[in-house]
């Protein structure tokens, strides 16, 4: 299956280079590229990509608020969208989780972990490196807006070992690392993980990441 993307970002250079990298590619395809986030939210509405390559400042409408108004699009239930931002530990990125993102990468990205990037925001699989998960989400609950959306009750349609692996998942472990520590196959992680946001309803990783906090099941502290 071809993953659809569209490239949001208003460098000319950055946004041609991407484009031949994923064009370069059996499996991916840029149907669309956006100079600013007007032009980005038109585009994934009349291409209907599995990926949005958005870039957080641009001129006009910015990454954020097309973020916003892509996700809470109904007929775009299936686009993703994965945050470019100058910095990796970026107040931003907070913003775009809470707009409804599903990860983020640094601007000096390689070519192997954009594809990757890619293919795991499509999968909706790891969508956040484990560090910037504990920093971002840490930062995104200390918020003094932030308010309990999910309840402990909420977590009772899971089974245990769905809660052991969707807390772990919460402290940015990685599929593969949870794998490790509980002596089982990255794919059973991956099938407790998706059984997870089945049952909670969560659109991806890192809104089941945010449920986890905001249900009690992990705790977060103040970053250092």
């Amino acid at each position: 299956m071809t993953i659809r993307v569209l490239l949001a970002d208003d460098q000319p250079l950055l946004t041609g280079a991407f484009q031949v990298l994923i064009n370069s590619r059996d499996d991916m395809d840029v149907v669309a590229v956006a100079a600013d986030g007007r032009e980005a939210v038109d585009a994934a509405r009349a291409t209907h990509p599995d990926v949005i390559v958005m870039d957080i400042r641009m001129p006009g409408m910015g990454g954020l608020a097309a973020t916003k108004e892509i996700c809470g699009d109904d007929d775009l239930a299936g686009t993703r969208v994965l945050i470019l931002t100058t910095f990796e530990i970026d107040a931003y990125v907070a913003q775009a989780l809470r707009a409804g993102a599903s990860g983020f990468l640094g601007k000096d990205v390689g070519p192997g972990e954009l594809i990757a990037a890619i293919h795991s925001v499509a999968e909706g699989d790891t969508l956040l490196s484990p560090a910037a998960t504990r920093t971002l989400i840490t930062r995104y609950l200390a918020q003094p807006e932030q308010h309990l959306t999910a309840s402990p009750a909420a977590l009772d349609a899971l089974t245990a070992r769905e809660r052991e692996v969707m807390a772990q998942v919460a402290q940015g472990l990685s599929n593969q690392e949870i794998a490790e520590q509980m002596h089982v196959s990255p794919l059973t992680v991956r099938t407790h993980v998706h059984r997870s946001m089945a049952k909670l309803e969560a659109r991806d990783r890192a809104q089941l990441v945010v449920i986890a906090y905001q249900s009690g099941l992990v705790r977060a502290t103040p970053p250092r």
